[in-house]
This record gives structure tokens, sequence and C-alpha cells, in this order.
């Protein structure tokens, strides 16, 4: 594949008129009704993954077969909603079969694009499926729009999922600068390791996220009651005990709460909360973000459906009366409801000394 030129790789963002357009609201979809529940709500695309390592969402009773992939498309297309195929995780060196395999399933299948993040499948895909439509995964840590533009440049992709570690400021940088469209996170879980760099839950289970797909492997967590509260263990490992009628979550080494030299027992790494960016809606529109991620394949049919139809209210609000638009205080409750630790943040937005 010849690669662009680097000054069709450099050029301008689109005018500031298309920056205007309504950015597209992107729903997980970790199964068939989750998908439905998307669509149904107003989501524009939804995104999916397969019952492999092939994607960043591995757990047992979630994602696709080709059968569901099938009726999946089906009822998204007909209503008018596209369809991505998560590959966001890397191939293994001894067996790289299965993510090229998928890549082929995509494109027989119809998918309307396939979101990557190793060079190496990026390749291969541009190379045997060149009318393909190629995102880069968060998974892929671009950060900044020179690594943006070299993906395009090699491998002809047309949309980055940026990680959730830049400010407002540095995503306009960023979208002034490449002209590849840009998705951000607007609302899900956060993680505290740079995207696509993670491996933390290796050093306790053997099994990098970044090759197996999941964090936390259903064959290493256990649970356990005890005398002092309800035990959740990965590996063998404590990683949270808790007292009785407490919300339990699911055990992650990076969410867990330990004690710390002399200290009191409390969450050391991360304390689970989610991001929630409905108040900065106007600020990503105004900045021409193409297209605004919800995070939560792990997560129910209910949660899909509460988070979709919040955000798509908000964004028809905010795009009829840009000026006028204020998060509604029942958005915001019924987010906090869904939200990890049932709270959010404004993350790497929130910066009050920039």
């Amino acid at each position: 594949m010849e690669p662009l030129t680097p000054a069709a790789a450099t050029s301008a963002a689109p005018a500031p008129e298309a920056a205007q357009l309504p950015p597209e609201l992107v729903c997980p979809a970790g199964s068939l009704p989750a998908l439905k529940a998307a669509v149904d709500h107003g989501a524009n695309c939804v995104y999916l993954g397969l019952r492999d390592a092939t994607n960043a969402r591995n757990f047992a009773g979630l994602n696709f077969d080709e059968a569901a992939i099938a009726n999946g498309i089906a009822y998204a297309h007909q209503r008018g909603c596209k369809v991505f195929m998560a590959l966001n995780t890397y191939p293994q060196a001894s067996n790289p079969g299965p993510w090229r395999s998928a890549v082929d399933k995509a494109v027989d299948m119809g998918l309307d694009a396939v979101i990557l993040a190793d060079p190496g499948l990026m390749q291969y895909a541009a190379q045997h499926h060149p009318q393909l439509r190629l995102h880069l995964s968060v998974q892929g840590s671009a950060t900044n729009f020179e690594a943006i533009n070299f993906y395009r440049e090699q491998f002809g992709v047309v949309r980055a999922v940026l990680p959730r570690v830049l400010s407002m400021e540095q995503v306009r940088q960023v979208i002034e600068r490449t002209p590849v469209e840009i998705e951000v996170f607007g609302f899900g879980s956060l993680c505290v390791m740079v995207e696509g760099r993670c491996a933390l839950s290796s050093y306790v289970t053997g099994e990098s996220p970044n090759t197996h797909g999941v964090c936390s492997p259903p064959k290493a967590v256990r649970w356990q009651e005890t005398p002092q509260g309800l035990e959740s263990r990965l590996n063998g490992v404590l990683i949270d005990r808790y007292a009785p009628g407490e919300n339990a979550g699911y055990p992650t080494l990076c969410k867990g709460r330990f004690d710390v030299a002399d200290e009191e027992n409390y969450y050391a790494i991360e304390e689970p909360t989610s991001l929630n960016t409905l108040e900065l809606l106007p600020q990503l529109v105004k900045i021409g973000v193409r297209a605004i991620k919800i995070e939560g394949r792990q997560r129910s049919p209910a949660y899909v459906t509460d988070v979709t139809r919040v955000w798509r209210e908000a964004i028809d609000h905010c795009m009829a009366q840009p000026h006028r638009y204020a998060p509604k205080t029942h958005w915001m409750a019924q987010l906090d409801q869904v939200a990890e630790g049932q709270q959010h943040t404004l993350g790497a937005y929130h910066r009050p000394w920039k």
C-alpha cells in the first residue's frame, strides 16, 4: 500500500461549518439485547466483539458469534445505525491467525468499520481489504497528531479514538492538525493506565489484558464469604473485602483496596468512578469532535438503555440550542446511578491549573 503524501496527511481539519456536525453517538454492545437497546434508544453506531481474545472485553457470556453478528447488523442497518467490530487487542506472536481471520470475517459480514490497535493487523487489513474502514483504537495510545497522521499515512486510518488522558485544549490541538476523525470517550469506567500499555494484572494472573482481552480472567476470580465479610480474590490475591450490604465490584487489581504501610485500608491505586463529560458537550461539539463513545460492553442492556437515552437527548438538545444547553439534573442523576462507584469525574478534562 502506497503511503499518503505528508502534505495530505497534515492538511487542515474540516472547515468550521463541518465541525458543527452533531457528533455520532457510539454505544457498547456486549450482547445482542444490548445492541438492540442501543439502536432503539438513539445510538448512531454500536461496537461489538467476537467471543475470543481479539477484543478487550473477553468475558464469558459476553460478545458475539457469527449468527448473532449477522442478526445485529441486520437489526442496526435497518434502523440506520452503523456497526463496528472491536479487534483491539494485540495478536500473540505465536498465533496471529485469529486476529487476521477476524478482519476477514468483518469484511465478509458487512461491518461498517473495524477498531484496531496493532500496526501489524492494520497492515494486514490495508493490504487485503483496502475498502475496509479502519479506526484506531484507544488501545493504540495515540495522544498526538503526529502519531495519528502516521497511522493515516501508513494504513489509511480514518478515525482515531483518543486516550482519556488529554485536556480539552490538547484534544482541540489534535483535531486542528489532522484530517482524521476524532472520537472521544463521553461516559464510562476509567483506567489508571495509559490505554494499551497495561500489564498490571499480568503480574497476578500471568495473562496480559493486551493480548488476552480481559483484565481479570474469570477463571482467576474467586468470591468467598468470611467472618470479616465478602472477599474477592484474583488468582489467590485478596483484592477487596466488602461489608454486609456494600456493593461489590468485579475484582481488578487497579481498583482494589489495600493496606499500605501503616495507613488505613483504601483504594491505593484508583478509586472506582466513571468519566462523565455531559457538561462539556458544547465544547466537544465546538472543537469538532466527530464521535462520542460510551464505555461498557461488559455492562447490562439496562445500562446501555439508560446511558444511550440520556446521551441521545443531550446531544439533540445541545445541537438545537447550543447557547442554552446545560445538563439536566435528572440526566446527571440517572448517569450517576449506573456509574462505577455511583460517582463521576471529568477526568483529565478537569485541570484547573492549566
